[in-house]
């Protein structure tokens, strides 16, 4: 049956509904850090819908609403609703943990409680910094892989034996749990969960607002404390290289190619490119050409095998391998989730 027959009425495009804001818990208790607060605030917590970014309803829940939490720096935090608001009618998308400012310091029981009960609703949880440790009373670390700062990673490894620790991530997914490193990294996580739920572009946008990188293709490998070495004298030829290859990704570059570029040996090149990025050079390469191939994917019409090469894979199979990989997804079904209403990309056709 339609609005033709006569027995539907039409909706006129302006009168659609909206879409359901995605909805954002902050776990709030005692101990959190202000800058992980502010991290999520940030995120989640501002209205940038004329930016093209979705609607989000980020609430600060706690055991007791009505009462500000001290944060360091004379700081404080004022909930806005009780930690009920997890299991209301109205499903709750993505419930976060900010990083703690004391690993050994007691968690309120009711706070644990209810992370079992959102990930046994099939909730992503997330966690920044020490909040790892949140999670790991909590038992949803148990068996699965997770990242915390570097200097806390032996000890959330020696406090809770059943985590798989990673200790070079920037951030770590694991059926449906996160963590991520310290500080910054709490950023890049947030913006990849952005990224994950609204697409690439809805996550440049944020990132841009804040002035910050959408995402970082490295691993905090580079920022543990090691003694201090001479200056990198090529550091330059690096980063001119990095640009080059961004500007030319349809290019079929190899180590080899790229070192030549830098004025090194392969094998040279590619021990400098690791330190300076925490990465090597063909990972960071593939991840851009993701990165590039999500773009085109959300702003243009080019059929699956010409986005491929030019984004710099070649081929559509080499393609799909790398998004299933990386992105868990293919490129079809990454278009279709995430594809841009025509005639709204500011990108030509």
């Amino acid at each position: 049956m339609t609005a033709i027959d006569g027995l539907l009425p039409t909706v006129p495009p302006s009168q659609a509904p909206a879409p359901r804001p995605q909805r954002i818990a902050l776990l709030c208790f005692p101990g959190v850090r202000a800058f992980d607060v502010s991290v999520v605030t940030e995120v989640w917590g501002s209205d940038r819908t004329p930016r093209g970014v979705p609607p989000f309803e980020l609430r600060r829940t706690a055991t007791d609403p009505d009462t500000p939490l001290p944060l360091r720096g004379g700081l404080s935090l004022t909930p806005d609703r009780p930690l009920d608001w997890l299991d209301d009618l109205a499903p709750t998308d993505l419930v976060l943990v900010p990083g703690i400012e004391d690993p050994d310091a007691d968690i309120p029981p009711r706070v644990l409680d209810a992370l079992r009960r959102a990930h046994t609703a099939g909730i992503p949880v997330a966690s920044l910094c020490a909040g790892a440790f949140v999670l790991a009373r909590a038992g949803l670390l148990d068996g699965r892989r997770a990242v915390t700062h570097w200097h806390l990673a032996d000890t959330l490894a020696d406090r809770h034996p059943a985590v798989r620790v990673q200790p070079d991530a920037l951030f770590v997914e694991d059926t449906g749990v996160w963590t991520s490193a310290g500080t910054a990294a709490g950023i890049d996580l947030c913006l990849h969960l952005v990224r994950t739920a609204h697409g690439a572009e809805a996550a440049a946008a944020i990132a841009r607002a804040m002035v910050t990188a959408p995402f970082r293709a490295a691993t905090q490998a580079q920022f543990i404390e090691h003694p201090t070495p001479r200056a990198d004298r090529d550091a330059d030829a690096l980063a001119a290289v990095r640009a080059y290859a961004l500007a030319h990704l349809d290019a079929p570059h190899t180590v080899a190619t790229l070192a030549a570029r830098a004025g090194m040996s392969p094998r040279s090149f590619a021990r400098h490119f690791q330190a300076s990025t925490g990465t090597t050079p063909l990972h960071w390469l593939i991840t851009q050409r993701v990165a590039a191939a999500q773009k085109l994917l959300e702003r243009t019409d080019h059929p699956l095998p010409e986005v491929a090469r030019r984004a710099g894979f070649g081929s559509e199979v080499t393609m799909r391998q790398h998004f299933a990989s990386h992105l868990a997804t293919s490129p079809r079904d990454y278009r279709n989730a995430f594809r841009h209403p025509a005639g709204s990309s500011p990108i030509a056709r």
